[in-house]
């Protein structure tokens, strides 16, 4: 048995935020896999269901983000999983918006809610981190995470949660490079480049002077070569 987790706070006032991204993820699994209807256990509401042949039990904690590893642990104990059988999805203020990556292990890197499983599981599980993007200014980092989700956002977030939902089955198998290449085609095939997929920038030309720029087209002046002015010219830059 496998146990997927998405992580978020409970209550309609947080149904949109950024920061329940990981609940949205495990809410499109439920949906696109049929999944049982989420009934409440282990602090949380759970779906069970399969994904390649593996049974899955969905977990969203209502413990609130900072207290989800109580959760989790609980539904870890009961079926005597190891962290390598739990897979966590969660905001990350460190992706640009849309953009997804696995990794088994790592820090919390500041999230409340990771940092509480770390505690209550170890730290050896898979996290799918969603991009979510950052502010630029750490004062304002509070606000974007708990803030909804703009309407704009829709464009690329309702068709990145359907495509983690249909790729899912490649996290139930362990293929987390088969998951994330799915994913990254699905999006550019739907979306486009977004320009955010690790290329490096195209070059910038390089620019002109504001001089330059406001009378791009005057010619050079040129230098009298005979009579009085040059003969000035020549003594003033050395040239006799």
């Amino acid at each position: 048995m496998l146990l997927f987790a998405g992580l978020g706070n409970p209550g309609s006032k947080y149904e949109n935020n950024r920061h329940n991204v990981g609940f949205m993820a495990a809410d499109a699994i439920a949906r696109r896999h049929d999944f049982s209807p989420w009934s409440k256990k282990f602090q949380g509401l759970v779906a069970e269901g399969k994904l390649a042949g593996e049974k899955v039990l969905l977990l969203k904690p209502q413990t609130f983000m900072n207290l989800s590893g109580q959760s989790v642990g609980d539904a870890m104990r009961f079926y005597k999983l190891q962290p390598s059988d739990v897979t966590v999805f969660y905001d990350e203020l460190d992706l640009v918006a849309g953009k997804v990556r696995v990794k088994v292990g790592g820090g919390a890197g500041g999230h409340n809610g990771i940092r509480s499983l770390d505690q209550h599981i170890g730290q050896n599980y898979r996290r799918v981190r969603i991009g979510i993007g950052h502010p630029g200014v750490k004062a304002l980092v509070h606000n974007h995470v708990l803030g909804d989700f703009a309407k704009a956002d829709g464009e690329w977030l309702e068709p990145l949660l359907e495509t983690i939902a249909d790729s899912a089955d490649k996290l139930a198998k362990g293929d987390d490079s088969g998951f994330m290449n799915r994913v990254t085609v699905a999006l550019r095939d739907r979306l486009g480049p977004t320009g955010d997929d690790d290329r490096p920038p195209p070059k910038t030309p390089k620019r002109q002077s504001h001089i330059r720029q406001a009378r791009p087209n005057q010619p050079a002046v040129k230098m009298p070569e005979t009579g009085p002015m040059a003969a000035m010219l020549k003594k003033l830059l050395g040239k006799e």
